[in-house]
């Protein structure tokens, strides 16, 4: 498949589909349409310019089978409630086409609990894929399950397990203490905190924090929910109504938070190199490199911009 027809349908430029395909630290000015030709160029079974270099060099891809590869995202009905992994999904499709894998499947909780429920009729169904990527929090009743289902696991978060498959994570605990410390250290003493707080290694992180600067844990500070872009935006909404509006800092670094008015002090979560990583341990895995499951922890960063201030008080 050439990269003309690639740019027909995806109404891209020729020059624009190259760069995105054959140079992987390129960055599209528009998100979507990188989205777009990439999931293209993997249903078509597109081989990029590195693939064409080992032809040349007298190895063949095509002499061994593509691998193929489904993505579990655990917690979320599809990838728009979550820009942190809709942003590592697309990562993910670049990481999986460079190692002649195939994205087979994106998978939600709702279609593993189906197949949970109805194995028989999965198994019948369709052959398994040869690895599992998870996006997220794996529900511990699914492990069992999904071990039985795909041979090789791999899961990228925030939150690591108990080393129950292979994993690539950016700790949120240590995300969270390193936002909590800056605030402090900018005087603010009242900090709230929006998220899941059942199990959640970055509300772990934001009460270690208070703990260590002997601030009190205040609930009326608390918003639980469940992570999604909408119940964000609403528990805002609800702290920007109170007489005092506070400084505003974030986890993870997605796109939009430089794009905000005013733009968003973040950490940043590497999800390119928790992606690139993750494929590779992958791989690894599949070609018998290692046995025992094992944890690579990537280190988070702060971003300063323009949403964090000295304290008025």
């Amino acid at each position: 498949m050439s990269l003309k027809e690639i740019a027909r349908l995806s109404g891209a430029s020729i020059s624009t589909v190259s760069r995105v395909l054959n140079h992987p630290d390129y960055h599209c000015s528009n998100p979507e349409l990188q989205s777009r030709i990439w999931k293209l160029a993997q249903e078509m079974h597109y081989v990029p310019n590195n693939a064409a270099r080992q032809l040349k060099m007298g190895f063949d891809p095509s002499a061994t089978r593509s691998l193929q590869i489904d993505i579990f995202l655990t917690r979320f009905q599809t990838l728009d409630d979550d820009l942190f992994f809709k942003e590592l999904y697309q990562v993910l499709q670049e990481e999986l086409m460079k190692e002649n894998c195939h994205l087979r499947k994106l998978l939600t909780l709702p279609d593993i609990t189906r197949r949970q429920h109805s194995l028989s009729a999965f198994s019948a169904s369709e052959p398994s894929a040869d690895g599992l990527i998870l996006l997220g929090k794996c529900p511990t009743e699914l492990i069992s399950f999904l071990k039985n289902q795909y041979r090789f696991l791999v899961g990228i978060d925030r939150n690591p397990t108990n080393f129950d498959y292979d994993e690539i994570i950016c700790n949120g605990t240590t995300a969270a203490v390193t936002a909590m410390d800056y605030l402090i250290s900018l005087g603010h003493k009242k900090i709230a905190y929006i998220g899941d707080c059942s199990y959640e290694a970055r509300y772990i992180g934001y009460y270690q924090s208070l703990m260590a600067h002997k601030l009190p844990l205040d609930y009326s500070n608390i918003y639980p929910t469940c992570q999604t872009r909408q119940e964000g935006k609403q528990m805002m909404q609800l702290i920007l109504e109170k007489e005092n509006r506070p400084s505003v800092i974030s986890i993870d670094n997605i796109r939009e938070s430089a794009l905000s008015k005013p733009m968003l002090t973040t950490i940043d979560i590497p999800k390119r190199e928790m992606a690139h990583h993750a494929v590779i341990m992958l791989m690894d895995r599949i070609k018998n490199g290692h046995t025992e499951n094992i944890r690579i922890e990537l280190p988070c960063h702060l971003i300063t911009r323009e949403s964090c201030s000295y304290c008025a008080d």
